[in-house]
């Protein structure tokens, strides 16, 4: 419960998502997920630098797949709808969101 308050205070808007939208971007989140914990396994067995970094490598693409996806769904419904609703600040805020993901 705490958590929720939590969540509201640094993240006041909501979207809702579909159940296939919900499932696939959970789904992505576990495998992620799985992954850095495989890495860290990796670390504390002293594994050879090069093979962590290649699980490295494959986490990044795991969350850059992740966020191409949800910033996907982003733009065809809630930036959609804004640019609908005449909301025209989401266009800035769609543009600084690209600049954050492409640093």
């Amino acid at each position: 419960m705490e958590q929720n308050k939590e969540c509201r205070a640094c993240c006041p808007r909501k979207k809702q998502r579909s159940e296939e939208e919900y499932k696939s971007l959970i789904h992505r989140l576990n495998r992620i997920e799985g992954q850095i914990r495989g890495i860290r396994g990796m670390v504390e067995q002293d594994a050879y630098c090069v093979d962590i970094l290649t699980q490295s490598a494959a986490a990044t693409a795991a969350i850059n797949a992740f966020n191409r996806e949800l910033l996907a769904q982003h733009i065809r419904t809630c930036v959609a709808q804004d640019i609908r609703d005449g909301k025209e600040q989401t266009i800035d805020e769609l543009v600084a969101t690209l600049q954050k993901l492409m640093k």
